[in-house]
């Protein structure tokens, strides 16, 4: 690779900093400056702890004090001051994540001073804003839900008539979200899409090379837990999990002591009463099992001691153009993975041919589970694939390196 000319951005995120988001943290704090792009961050604050070191040129914060309307008057205020104190001998390109109105307030202030400015899309914020609302407005109509729907509706006339249209570039989740954004009339060209990826030195470091299921199974010996499909994730409502406990109750006809692992959580407790209540009416309660939140090594740990992993995607315009990550931490792990058929899996697990691809079924995951027991060492010796694909394709050290040379092209094109 040639080297190139250090380069500087500007970045505005949504999120609290630290951020847990790995397209975030170690695409722009660790690989992306390896790469000579140095990043300035611009997020709000989770409390008020010291910010750990991530590797960002340097970090500013809003404050975690106050109300929530004063905390997002003052993260307001810090990204347009941020923003309006930006030189054009500082930075080759300002950027806004996921954010709408500061959006539009940063690409009129970046046009003044003639930095490049480009827009990520990690979803599709204002489509995924009007259809909570509606779904909210469908069991108790309430005044806050009627605001939520109108500023849903407004910024997404904003979002793709004027903010898109008039940035240098768009980074967007998928080919699949790409594929959407040309759809709505944004040009091609200045479209890039940057799926999640996999930290394969971190993943490397904090992982057994061979879990106790993995070693059992291709000994031959018998498995040192019961049958176990893992889940790592959110389990809040709108991934539709019931669906895979509804497919180990069909998985517990052949092998009874089946069990799931949900590792994750949901920051709504009724989300998680839902599911238990589900598990009840099924007569599968005593085979799941909810960690909550864990440390990535230690959730990694446990999805690597199961005999399989399910990535299931809830099938629709909002979660059809999203880039999973789960799929790829599994096969990274080099264990039998299972994924339905979003277009990403569906994409990922073809061209990778390391793991289960299946319909958006409880009977398909069933089956695809059911077939990894009845053949462990098969399965295993399959799924070993699954790291080389990842480590070529979708490590961040790879879709940094093609990141590094779109935000180059884009410093370059600048007038």
């Amino acid at each position: 690779m040639i080297k190139q000319a250090p380069l500087r951005i500007l970045q505005l995120v949504p999120e609290p900093l630290p951020s847990y988001r790995a397209d975030v943290t170690v695409l722009f704090g660790k690989y992306l400056s390896r790469n000579g792009v140095a990043c300035d961050i611009v997020g709000k604050a989770a409390d008020d702890a010291p910010m750990p070191e991530q590797g960002f040129a340097s970090v500013r914060r809003a404050t975690a004090r106050g109300r929530r309307w004063q905390r997002e008057w003052d993260f307001l205020k810090l990204c347009l001051h941020s923003v309006r104190h930006a030189r054009h001998s500082d930075y080759d390109v300002i950027q806004v994540r996921d954010m709408v109105s500061i959006g539009l307030a940063t690409l009129l202030l970046a046009r003044w001073k003639k930095i490049p400015f480009t827009y990520w899309v990690s979803f599709l914020m204002c489509d995924g804003r009007i259809e909570r609302a509606r779904a909210e407005l469908a069991i108790r109509p309430r005044l806050y839900y009627y605001l939520a729907l109108g500023k849903g509706l407004l910024e997404k006339q904003l979002f793709y008539k004027v903010l898109l249209p008039r940035a240098q570039h768009v980074f967007v989740q998928s080919e699949a979200m790409k594929a959407h954004m040309v759809a709505r009339g944004i040009a091609p060209e200045r479209l890039t899409a940057v799926p999640m990826g996999v930290d394969m030195e971190t993943l490397r470091g904090s992982v057994p090379s061979a879990a106790p299921a993995a070693v059992a199974a291709t000994a031959g010996t018998a498995r040192p837990h019961p049958p176990t499909l893992a889940y790592l994730g959110t389990l809040d409502r709108s991934r539709q999990l019931p669906l895979v406990l509804d497919a180990l109750a069909l998985v517990r006809r052949r092998y009874p002591t089946a069990r799931l692992l949900l590792i994750g959580s949901s920051p709504t407790p009724s989300d998680l009463d839902e599911l238990r209540a589900h598990a009840a009416r099924i007569g599968v309660s005593e085979a799941v099992t909810f960690t909550g939140w864990l440390p990535s090594a230690e959730a990694q740990a446990l999805v690597a001691d199961a005999d399989a992993a399910v990535s299931y995607i809830p099938r629709g315009k909002l979660f059809d153009v999203s880039s999973p990550t789960k799929l790829l931490e599994y096969m990274a792990l080099g264990i039998p993975a299972i994924g339905n058929d979003t277009p990403d899996q569906l994409q990922v697990l073809s061209a990778s041919g390391a793991g289960w691809l299946t319909a958006s079924t409880a009977e398909a995951i069933a089956e695809a589970f059911t077939a990894i027991l009845d053949a462990p060492a098969a399965a295993r010796q399959r799924a070993a694939g699954g790291r080389a694909w990842i480590e070529a394709h979708r490590s961040y050290r790879v879709i940094a390196d093609a990141l590094s040379q779109t935000y180059h092209a884009i410093a370059r094109a600048a007038p």
